[in-house]
């Protein structure tokens, strides 16, 4: 690489320019949304998942998610980010985690990667929402099975959900 350029920071988004020399030495260019991380989490109380429905802006509506954030929280390993995720958005804090999946969000155009964990021995606490979307959320227990029927009805859209949801279900076949 030969060099970055910042082209736009906000809280939520910082883009930068990226000057490159190929293999045959041939310079280019890509923008690229720089990501700090994030994690997600399918919590499982027996055979049944905790998700969560928020409004999501840029979907145009609400959508049936894992909880998850990224990872914002300086010195905060992505393991414990994911408890603290589990514990703000749904009310139950992790007595296990397990890593299930890890994988890029979209590798065309940033480099955001997330780290899924499986969270098992929950104990209930109250939830921290924080924001607007997440104080009107709603938590939703189904089980697993039910999640997956809802994923091939096109039900559930997320990406991360997805991957978790079926991650989560792999690992617990007998």
């Amino acid at each position: 690489m030969l060099g970055t350029r910042t082209l736009s920071r906000t809280s939520i988004l910082h883009l930068e320019r990226r000057h490159l020399v190929a293999s045959d030495r041939t310079a280019f260019t890509r923008e690229v949304v720089v990501h700090p991380g994030a994690v997600a989490v399918v919590p499982m109380l027996g055979d049944h998942v905790i998700l969560y429905e928020q409004h999501r802006v840029p979907a145009g509506r609400a959508l049936i998610e894992l909880p998850a954030g990224k990872l914002d929280v300086a010195g905060e390993s992505p393991e414990v980010a994911a408890g603290r995720e589990c514990e703000e958005e749904v009310g139950y804090r992790p007595g296990r985690m397990e890593p299930l999946i890890g994988f890029f969000t979209a590798p065309g155009f940033s480099d955001e990667w997330i780290q899924v964990y499986l969270a098992t021995d929950l104990e209930p606490v109250p939830t921290r929402p924080d924001g607007i979307e997440e104080e009107s959320a709603r938590v939703i227990s189904m089980p697993l099975s039910e999640a997956l029927e809802l994923i091939a009805n096109g039900v559930i859209v997320d990406c991360k959900t997805i991957a978790g949801l079926y991650a989560a279900a792999a690992r617990t076949i007998d």
